[in-house]
C-alpha cells in the first residue's frame, strides 16, 4: 500500500523513529513539545496512532508488543528499512506549493536541523530552486497580464510574488540560523 502523496506529513512521522523505536505516547510527547514541532504541527493521540496504523500498512513501520505489568500491553514502532528510504526521500525534497512551506516544510526543516549543516543546506537549496521556479512562472505571468490589460489578474500575480520573494529571503534567515 503507498501513501497518498497528499499525505506527505504521514511520512514525517517516521523521523520521530529514525534514531530508536518508540511508543505512540513518546512520540506524541516529542511532537507536542513547544521547543519542537508543538507551534507548527497539533496532533490528537488518538489521530497519531491512526496515521501510525497507516504507515504499519504500508510496510513503513512494524511494531512488537511489549507487556507492563498491571497495565495493558503497549506497541513499540519500529522504523524499517522503507520506511527509512521513505522519509530521506520526503524530507530531501523541496514543498511543491507555496502554501505548503507553513506546515510541510517547516516540519522537514525541523528534521534536518537534527540531522546537521548539510541536510539543512540540501534542503535549503532545493526549496530555493522551487521557489526561484515560481517566481520565473510568475513573473511571466505578470507580464502577460500587464500586455493584456488585466489590472486585477495582475494585481494578484504581484500579491503572488511578494510572498515569493518574502520566502526567498525568509530561507536566507534559515541559511543564517544553521
Amino acid at each position: 500500500m503507498r501513501l497518498n502523496p497528499a499525505l506527505s506529513l504521514e511520512l514525517a512521522l517516521l523521523g520521530f523513529l529514525r534514531q530508536q523505536s518508540k511508543h505512540g505516547y513518546a512520540i506524541h510527547q516529542e511532537l507536542s513539545d513547544p521547543a519542537g514541532l508543538g507551534p507548527v504541527w497539533q496532533i490528537k493521540l488518538s489521530q497519531l496512532y491512526a496515521l501510525l496504523g497507516k504507515l504499519e500498512d504500508a510496510g513503513y513501520v512494524t511494531t512488537t508488543t511489549e507487556p507492563q505489568e498491571n497495565k495493558p500491553p503497549r506497541k513499540l514502532f519500529h522504523l524499517t528499512e522503507t520506511g527509512a528510504a521513505a522519509f530521506r526521500d520526503w524530507q530531501q525534497s523541496p514543498v511543491g506549493h507555496g502554501r505548503s512551506l507553513r506546515l510541510e516544510f517547516l516540519v522537514k526543516l525541523y528534521f534536518a536541523r537534527r540531522e546537521g549543516v548539510a541536510a539543512i543546506s540540501h534542503l535549503l537549496a532545493a526549496q530555493r530552486a522551487q521557489c526561484a521556479e515560481w517566481l520565473a512562472n510568475e513573473q511571466e505571468i505578470v507580464a502577460e497580464e500587464r500586455g493584456n490589460g488585466r489590472r486585477y489578474g495582475r494585481l494578484v500575480h504581484q500579491f503572488r510574488l511578494g510572498q515569493i520573494q518574502a520566502m526567498l529571503t525568509w530561507l536566507d534567515q534559515c541559511e543564517d540560523e544553521q
